[in-house]
């Protein structure tokens, strides 16, 4: 009931505030309306190649929201993890710290947000026709881009493996030959930020075009950095800092105020820069060679995420030792109270060589040459991503409307990240990982159309080698591993998809095909820092997951007129088999079947009164027949014999989890008579079923006044959920709506025009944990508003725009991981940004 008076409610305001609209417009003169520049009759068409081929978003019978660049910048849309504020029923946003400067992507309860090599994300990432294979660094900055599409629903026949969920397809602007421009863009706002985007189209000769562009985006992180000594005697309380030191030598110095500030650094903010460039140039009318290359540097700060709880009675024996050399005991004092404020340092306090009777972890440790490995270090606290790559396209109209497409695209990535999972200045876990990709991707696609057929057919071709090193510091368990992956994927495909239309233009059947040849060569090692002395607590293996795969579509279409399309179809999707990326002893290796999907989807896409009103609505139910799940647990450690290591903590059945799992008990043993927990993944094939609906509106109903949104309802259903103590699944909301509206008032006075602008989204609550209830209440539904007011001058071409991001400065947690049922004693969740304000100002040329 309260999800319905929230919809309702939100709904009449933007009512409300359409209704004054109409109101004032019908009060001014008419001569007024005629005269402003940006008035139209009906909705304009937009063009989307979902298909392979360019067609009409309303004769496109797939549910696609097609996004261009005039909408992004109203909206002030600027990377992809922002997508979730106008798409229902899909959820993108930044990954928990853990997995570095990545975007998790969920699309109709489907997705992931794992970065490593091998994480197969459920929703396939193309940008100008070129697959990008994994979530690290996906959450591109959005550089001269026409629009985007993002396709709901599995995409296999098309868009190939790793698109059960759906498909983003991101479509750049191209070069325009005989057209000189260019232009200039400067925005200020909170936290220090400064950002430049610049871009030039250069006509060379009649028949070529360079388009380049560029960005620089700088801004301070919104949490602040605590030294906790400094804070404990900042409040009074100097006791509870124990014999911890400070975190630099400035703060020793009478130059340093404690009692005002101890802030020593901060999280959550950006410093990145991007270039990209593309050469288009057309030999004869019927042939044009684009040739793309771009480059982005990432330095931005590790995100945001703050200790939300801790619990004492979690903590291993190695964490009370190590708290105890300080003086300390593990507890609330590590939690700040504050969401935008962590004692979070990357920084071992401890050092080299130093022994604590009794720790597992500080126990001296050397290498084969002597070297102290353990202790006395500090890791870098942001990213470090360099990604680049480029392209050629080739595209050749053989008349008679066929044509051909040739894409062959190469990119490198190479990127380092860093997280302190405990988020305090004690070693509970730190990790920091470096990974280099390289890929190559290859499609041939010829097309064509006719009275009777719409068809294209083609071949798929991609290759990658990727080279994963992490370094795993548990002083929790005692253990530091140096982790090592290779990977090696290959993908060959053939596919043909065509639009039959036997009893004339207005009934079409679709049928689709493709047949992939996947496999995936991995080698993993996961070493200890002392292996030495011992290697049977070594993880060595090689796995080659591979998969041979026929997909399939088919489809009704039946136009009853020029402006409503009615449609209905079957399409499904698959990955390939996977494995456990993360095992920390050897008990832990293991693989997981492959995922597959097929979606069931009518649908009807309207355009009505004149073109005044458009209302794209989709109804779905995805048979999810594989689905390999994953549920975090624990295990005890074991020693070099096999054994379980002695400690003061235990284990207990983990609800929901295979036959056998467990997680570590909430409760410890005196002395050592437990074991110490190793957190552990466990693998399950757990079919699924996911039901919804969706619609998506566009209302001009006079000159200059637009509304727009979308709202969707999905319910995911499936056995090990419907039998774990909250019968939901994370990262599901039942709810998701937007809505926006602006309105173009003309202000020939003052050389020019406004255009204020409103936009809502909203999401239902989601769970932390299906296992328990603890910290469920930390995600509640939230509704989130942001406003702009954009001024456009006629004579020079240039606009000013203020924005306002959280309008309400309304506070919740982006992402939520409790790290309790797998051995730690903390919960950490993710803040997200509070109200920001920025000013742009923009000029074209």
């Amino acid at each position: 009931m309260l999800t319905k008076r929230i919809l309702s409610t939100s709904t009449a305001v933007f009512a409300l505030f359409a209704l004054h609209g109409v109101a004032h417009a019908q009060e001014a003169a008419a001569g007024s309306a005629a005269a402003a520049g940006k008035e139209s009759s009906g909705i304009a068409d937009i063009v989307v190649t979902a298909t392979r081929q360019a067609t009409n978003l309303q004769d496109t019978p797939i549910a696609i929201t097609a996004v261009t660049s005039e909408a992004l910048e109203q909206r002030g849309i600027t990377n992809i993890g922002d997508l979730t504020s106008v798409v229902p029923n899909a959820q993108f946003r930044r990954v928990q710290g853990a997995f570095g400067p990545g975007v998790s992507a969920y699309i109709r309860g489907i997705g992931s947000g794992d970065t490593s090599l091998a994480g197969q994300p459920p929703v396939a990432f193309y940008i100008d026709d070129v697959y990008y294979p994994v979530l690290l660094g996906a959450n591109f900055d959005l550089l001269d881009i026409d629009h985007i599409e993002v396709l709901r629903g599995p995409q296999g026949t098309l868009f190939g493996r790793n698109s059960l969920g759906g498909a983003i397809n991101v479509v750049a602007k191209q070069p325009k030959p005989g057209d000189l421009s260019a232009y200039a863009e400067a925005t200020v706002g909170s936290y220090n930020r400064n950002d430049l985007r610049a871009g030039f189209n250069l006509p060379i000769g009649e028949n070529a075009a360079l388009l380049v562009s560029g960005l620089s985006k700088k801004r301070e992180g919104y949490q602040k950095e605590l030294d906790f000594t400094c804070e404990m005697n900042r409040r009074g309380t100097p006791e509870l800092a124990g014999s911890f030191p400070f975190t630099t030598p400035l703060q020793n110095s009478t130059k340093f105020d404690t009692v005002k500030d101890c802030t020593i650094g901060h999280y959550g903010g950006e410093d990145v820069r991007a270039i990209r460039g593309s050469f288009l140039w057309k030999p004869t009318a019927d042939v044009t060679l684009t040739v793309t290359g771009d480059y982005l540097r990432d330095l931005s700060e590790n995100p945001a995420d703050s200790v939300v709880d801790i619990d004492p009675t979690r903590a291993s024996s190695n964490m009370k030792s190590q708290a105890a050399y300080f003086g300390v005991t593990i507890d609330d004092r590590f939690v700040t109270g504050d969401p935008y404020t962590t004692y979070a340092t990357y920084t071992d306090r401890i050092a080299a060589c130093t022994v604590i009777p009794g720790n597992t972890y500080y126990n001296g440790s050397v290498n084969e040459n002597g070297e102290c490995t353990r202790g006395g270090y500090a890791l870098p606290n942001h990213n470090n991503l360099k990604n680049w790559g480029v392209a050629g396209k080739l595209n050749w109209d053989f008349g008679n409307n066929i044509s051909l497409t040739a894409v062959l695209a190469h990119r490198d990535l190479d990127e380092t990240h860093t997280f302190d999972t405990d988020g305090t200045p004690l070693v509970v876990e730190h990790v920091i990982n470096h990974l280099i990709e390289k890929y190559t991707h290859a499609e041939v696609r010829i097309s064509g159309k006719s009275d009777l057929i719409d068809w294209v057919a083609g071949g798929f071709y991609f290759d990658a080698s990727g080279d994963q090193h992490a370094s795993l510091i548990q002083g929790s368990s005692g253990l530091q591993r140096a982790l090592h992956t290779t990977y090696e994927p290959v993908s060959k495909a053939v596919f043909a998809n065509a639009t039959i239309r036997p009893f004339g233009e207005r009934f079409g059947v679709v049928l689709g095909g493709r047949y992939s040849d996947d496999k995936m060569d991995v080698n993993f090692s996961n070493i200890s820092d002392i292996s030495y002395l011992t290697t049977a607590s070594d993880i060595v293996f090689n796995v080659i997951p591979a998969s041979k795969k026929f997909s399939w579509k088919a489809g009704l279409n039946f136009q009853p007129n020029n402006s409503i399309l009615l449609y209905t179809s079957a399409s499904t999707g698959y990955s390939l088999p996977g494995y456990n990326t993360r095992p920390l002893q050897y008990t832990q290796v293991e693989q997981s079947s492959a995922s597959q999907d097929i979606a069931y989807e009518l649908g009807a896409k309207l355009d009505l009164f004149d073109r005044r009103l458009r209302l794209n609505v989709a109804a779905f139910y995805t048979d999810f027949k594989n689905r390999p799940t994953t549920i975090s647990g624990a295990e005890a450690l074991l020693d070099d014999n096999g054994n379980p290591q002695p400690g003061n903590q235990q284990l207990v059945p983990l609800p929901g989890g295979p036959a056998g799992s467990t997680m570590c008990s909430t409760s410890t043993l005196p002395g050592n008579t437990g074991i110490v927990c190793l957190g552990r993944t466990y693998f399950r094939n757990q079919p699924a079923t996911i039901r919804g609906v969706e619609a998506e509106y566009e209302i001009n109903p006079i000159d200059n006044l637009e509304i727009n949104g979308s709202v969707g309802w999905s319910k995911f259903w499936a056995p090990d959920i419907a039998a774990r103590t909250v019968n939901r699944r994370q990262s599901n909301p039942f709810w998701t709506a937007s809505a926006g509206i602006q309105y173009h008032i003309q202000a020939d006075a003052l050389g020019g025009s406004f255009t204020p602008r409103l936009d809502m989204t909203y999401e239902s609550s989601q769970i932390v944990s299906g296992t328990s209830t603890k910290y469920n209440d930390l995600m509640p539904g939230k509704m989130l508003f942001n406003g702009r007011l954009t001024y456009e001058n006629d004579k020079y071409d240039f606009s000013i725009a203020v924005g306002v991001v959280n309008l309400f400065n309304k506070f919740y947690y982006i992402n939520v991981f409790d790290y309790q049922p797998l051995g730690y004693p903390q919960t950490d969740a993710q803040p997200a940004p509070p109200r920001e304000w920025s000013l742009t100002l923009s000029k074209h040329f």
